[in-house]
């Protein structure tokens, strides 16, 4: 096949999700390897490096649209490049579909075989460990006086207390801003509806981190205290409610600091709204938020390293197996199958937009087979099925 690296074009996106030593992998796998010039300049990966990996260096994304088979990027296909889809054409990236009706249009208008990546990560993806951490510290520095926040130092000083964080949601997002503040001397308090998990969380830090049940009574107990907040729940999109409403950041102190990193829309925090790093910041209620949908792309060399060593057997599989048996060998690969030329195969997507859809599994005619199992990506199900 021809396989593409496309640069990112979002705001603030500086991360590429295939650098230079999986390029060469792919190169070396016999595979044409087409690099969209300047695709590595964010995270530090130069031209001549993925030339001397084996790839072509192309100058447009019109030409690498044109030209590939397959191509791959870290974030959503924006509205400049739907009338460069073509048809067949295989597409990788976060698509986030449930929440871009437009874009699910153009993916299924062009019949393209689109692929959500957010829903391919077996062991959970390394963009989420680079959020909880680096969302952790952006929390820390929205707490200091010249950025809005209270002035406290996260493990305190001599005479001085520490900062109380709250982690709500304690998954790979939650585990690991856990993993900073703890670290740093804060005095953490874990929120989750799994008691396995607050368990763990238990035993790992041996009793030092406090764990309680998620809900919203709790949350409005500990918000009197509470310093600064960081959200890592994954909000189920259908639902109206919020864990957090704009009453009950009367609760807070002045200054107190609130971290929306699972930044949904509509999310579990009513005062939420999407930010950029150009400009991070916005106050409600005297409570600093900070709101950037894109923190992994803060730290874009060393997430891209990671997230490219844990996306290139996904992209490994396509290429060499095809879509199908790719689909047949890995579970994960199969539950990301968004689109199928034409028809939408993302479950999510059909409950949240009221879309009939069909089983990736039923799309590919494998349905029959022994498949590699992966469980369902979100607790969002749809019985509106295609009818033929």
């Amino acid at each position: 096949m021809i396989f593409g690296v496309l640069k990112d074009i979002k705001e603030g996106e500086n991360r590429v999700i295939v650098t230079p030593l999986e390029a060469a992998t792919i190169a070396a796998d016999g595979h044409k390897v087409l690099a969209q010039r300047d695709c590595g300049a964010g995270s530090g990966f130069t031209n001549e490096q993925y030339m001397k990996a084996g790839a072509e260096i192309v100058d447009t994304m019109e030409e690498m649209y044109e030209r590939c088979d397959m191509l791959v990027k870290v974030k959503e296909i924006e509205e400049s490049e739907y009338n460069l889809l073509r048809e067949n054409q295989i597409i990788m990236t976060c698509i986030h579909p449930a929440g871009h009706p437009e874009e699910l249009q153009a993916l299924l208008d062009k019949k393209v075989i689109a692929f959500t990546a957010e829903d391919c990560h077996r062991y959970g993806s390394p963009n989420c460990e680079a959020a909880g951490k680096q969302g952790a510290l952006f929390g820390l520095e929205s707490l200091l006086t010249i950025n809005g926040g209270k002035g406290k130092f996260v493990s305190g000083l001599a005479g001085a207390p520490g900062i109380n964080a709250v982690i709500m949601g304690c998954g790979v997002v939650g585990k690991s801003a856990l993993q900073v503040l703890y670290s740093l001397g804060a005095r953490v308090t874990v929120l989750d509806i799994n008691l396995s998990v607050l368990r763990e969380i238990g035993d790992l830090y041996h009793g030092h981190v406090h764990t309680m049940f998620c809900n919203k009574e709790v949350i409005a107990s500990l918000l009197p205290q509470t310093d600064l907040i960081l959200n890592c729940v994954k909000w189920p999109k259908q639902r109206k409610d919020f864990l957090i409403d704009m009453e009950m950041l009367k609760l807070m102190e002045p200054g107190s600091v609130l971290v929306d990193i699972s930044n949904d829309d509509p999310g579990a925090i009513e005062s939420s709204h999407e930010t950029h790093h150009d400009n991070p910041r916005y106050v409600v209620n005297g409570v600093v938020h900070y709101c950037v949908s894109n923190i992994p792309g803060a730290i874009s060399q060393s997430t891209s390293i990671a997230y490219a060593a844990e996306m290139l057997p996904y992209i490994r599989s396509i290429l060499n197996d095809g879509v199908t048996e790719a689909c047949v060998k890995d579970g994960f690969v199969r539950r990301s199958l968004t689109s199928y030329k034409g028809l939408l195969t993302h479950e999510e997507s059909s409950a949240i937009q009221n879309r009939p859809w069909i089983r990736p599994e039923d799309a590919l005619g494998i349905a029959d087979r022994k498949l590699d199992y992966a469980p369902a990506a979100t607790t969002t199900h749809s019985n509106n099925f295609i009818k033929f």
